[in-house]
């Protein structure tokens, strides 16, 4: 017997016992983004290497060590997207969408990245990513926050996320501050673990992210980047945290969340939570106002954010509030030659006069326990049978599987009532 091939470790299939739950939190997100006035954006998953290396960051943890980069037949190197900012970015950039302009786009997809796998972290994941374009007050910061709050309260999840917010000023703000937390880290050399040593040199706010808890004290004493604010930032993050009390939305003001991606700027934020163990962050993002021009375009104002899928599955899962539809209402058994054509003939004119039921038709004949059983099975709250006996009298026998009902025989149009109370429920 040839040897079963697997799938690659850390890249995961969803099986169709797992994807009722993604295709209803799928369903909810673009109603939500639909509501908020965004548009859908689709891009490749394979983009030019340089791209991700310009915008994340060549010091970075994803553009050094995790992301997949291969060459091509023609020698180009290309990676499968880790990230879908820059790859936004790009897009708006090639086709005109962004200049003296404003735009609110979303996307949704895969990314890849070569990490190890652990609950909640995989190579091969999914993200919700949303960017608005042209827009630098921080009302559309407040905006963002504000439709992942109402997200949350739609999952059922508000009780168990966390806002954190932060500033990282200007460029030259920034500057001015890894100068000073350089040199604090320096004097505390000695107690650095190795890749925060690394960093030392590359990318020191990095640091400051460590989940390390023998850095922990060090680190609450350094500097804090609040105290180089420019006024021009100081402000921008003030009138956000004005939007968010008058919301109602709290908020922990975070100093040392950085996020990892070289391009952000002035607000970050994150939601995150303790119910998944190290993989915290469900939703982050923030402004990168210098990205744009960065890959090619003109100066353009920005920001976003990205959530992870499988996360929120995680979560909706572990704390069951969420309501996954049924994926079969009713269940069409067919007793005996006589009834397969009147079954399929009837399946589809329930599917034409009541298009919110999902009807499943029994294929493959059979005996009639056997069909009943594939029914319950199925989960549907009602079996149809057709056999001889319904064929010539021109009715339907309904059999509730849920619920303590006797079994009746209808008419099509008294069906259809019974159906419609399906539908209400």
């Amino acid at each position: 017997m040839a040897k079963q091939i697997q799938a690659i470790r850390g890249m995961n299939d969803i099986l169709p016992e797992q994807t009722g739950r993604w295709q209803q939190l799928e369903r909810v997100m673009r109603e939500l983004l639909a509501g908020y006035g965004y548009s859908e954006i689709r891009m490749p998953i394979v983009e030019q290497t340089d791209l991700f290396k310009r915008s994340i960051g060549e010091v970075t943890d994803i553009v050094e060590k995790e992301m997949y980069t291969f060459a091509d037949r023609n020698g180009d190197s290309l990676t499968l997207r880790p990230e879908g900012t820059a790859s936004c970015v790009r897009a708006g950039n090639e086709h005109g969408l962004l200049y003296n302009q404003t735009r609110r786009m979303w996307y949704m997809g895969p990314m890849f990245r070569h990490e190890r796998p652990q609950k909640g972290r995989y190579r091969q994941f999914h993200q919700v990513g949303v960017e608005a374009f042209g827009l630098a007050g921080p009302d559309i910061d407040a905006e963002l926050i504000l439709m992942t709050a109402r997200l949350w309260k739609q999952l059922g999840l508000n009780d168990y996320l966390t806002l954190e917010l932060n500033s990282l000023a200007s460029n030259s703000a920034r500057a001015n501050y890894r100068e000073a937390l350089t040199a604090y880290l320096r004097e505390h050399e000695a107690l650095l673990d190795e890749d925060s040593v690394r960093r030392l040199e590359s990318n020191p706010l990095r640091i400051l992210d460590s989940k390390n808890p023998a850095l922990a004290e060090m680190l609450a004493a350094a500097p804090k980047l609040s105290e180089y604010w420019d006024d021009e930032s100081r402000e921008h993050f003030a009138g956000l945290c004005a939007r968010l009390d008058a919301a109602g939305i709290q908020y922990v003001h975070n100093e040392r969340l950085v996020r990892g991606l070289d391009y952000y700027n002035r607000t970050v934020f994150e939601w995150v939570t303790d119910s998944l163990g190290a993989q915290g962050t469900v939703c982050a993002g923030g402004r990168y106002d210098g990205l744009v021009e960065q890959l090619g375009g003109k100066a353009t104002p920005a920001v976003g954010f990205a959530m992870g899928i499988e996360r929120l599955v995680l979560m909706l899962e572990q704390l069951e509030s969420f309501k996954i539809p049924r994926a079969v209402d009713i269940y069409l058994a067919a007793v005996g030659e006589v009834a397969e054509l009147p079954a399929m003939a009837l399946a589809e004119r329930i599917r034409d006069d009541l298009p919110e039921l999902r009807v499943m038709l029994h294929c493959g004949g059979g005996k009639f326990a056997k069909q009943l059983k594939k029914a319950d099975q199925s989960g549907a709250e009602i079996a149809l049978i057709l056999g001889a006996d319904e064929v010539a009298a021109e009715q339907i026998t309904v059999k509730h599987l849920r619920l303590d009902k006797a079994q009746e025989s209808l008419a099509y149009a008294e069906l259809v009532a019974v159906l419609r109370t399906l539908i209400a429920e």
